[in-house]
């Protein structure tokens, strides 16, 4: 049986240390709030791009939002087991947060290797969108003229991808591509001479990749972030479980 000067010094650090984990549970249950919100948020501002990808592509979102999910969660159960100073749970917990730890590290470190593949995939469907613009009026087509308005661009590489589609020889240049709606007639989008003064002539590809790299190096970071500070959960909940169990054998 330990002296109780030694069991005096070990009740501060315990207390200590459920506070701390208290600390970090509250924020890694925030943390979850925000990686729901990112998901949403992707979803929603990428939606037309992931329209022009495969369906794989299009669930990263919904990953997100399943993530927050599970560490909100994951949140409520760490408070739990803080509070209630169990070491099995507080081991458990430990377990759950390098789990989650490894499934978001791999999941970054096979997006960023399948990158190039994601863009090709992106050009592949967006001429294909070209070809079939406007045939059945599906979401493909409403997705080019959605990103060519926002975008300032048409087309894949530049607005003459268009003169190889069945569209432009029946209409011209759709209207998405035009600087000002007021000042583009049918006839100007019919002949590429003149539509090149009348329409954007900077491509779409280029544009689309680099803002979707940019908005999802932001969902990347966060994730990332999250990830990380998982870490210190980790090592928390460890220490404090050993410390309950010394602090149990010392009484015995």
């Amino acid at each position: 049986m330990a002296s109780p000067s030694r069991r005096l010094q070990t009740k501060p650090v315990i207390t200590c240390l459920k506070s701390v984990l208290l600390t970090y549970t509250f924020v890694f249950w925030v943390s979850g709030i925000v990686l729901l919100a990112v998901g949403v948020w992707g979803r929603v501002s990428l939606a037309v791009y992931f329209s022009l990808l495969d369906e794989k592509a299009t669930n990263v979102p919904f990953v997100l939002v399943g993530a927050g999910v599970v560490v909100v969660l994951l949140g409520t159960f760490g408070c739990f087991a803080t509070c209630r100073g169990s070491t099995w749970m507080l081991k458990l917990y430990a377990m759950l947060l390098s789990l989650i730890f490894l499934i978001v590290l791999v999941a970054a470190v096979v997006g960023f290797v399948f990158r190039h593949e994601i863009k090709t995939n992106f050009e592949s469907n967006l001429n294909l969108a070209l070809r079939n613009y406007n045939v059945t009026a599906d979401q493909h087509s409403e997705a080019v003229d959605t990103i060519q308005r926002t975008l300032h661009c048409c087309g894949v590489q530049n607005y003459s991808d268009w003169e190889k589609t069945d569209y432009f020889a029946q209409r011209g240049i759709p209207r998405s591509c035009c600087k000002s709606q007021d000042d583009c007639s049918v006839d100007d989008l019919r002949d590429p001479n003149k539509a090149k003064l009348k329409v954007f002539v900077d491509g779409c590809f280029f544009l689309v990749t680099s803002t979707m790299e940019s908005k999802m190096s932001v969902v990347a970071g966060i994730s990332f972030g999250i990830a990380c500070f998982q870490l210190v959960g980790i090592i928390l909940a460890c220490c404090l479980s050993q410390y309950i169990t010394n602090n149990q054998y010392e009484m015995v």
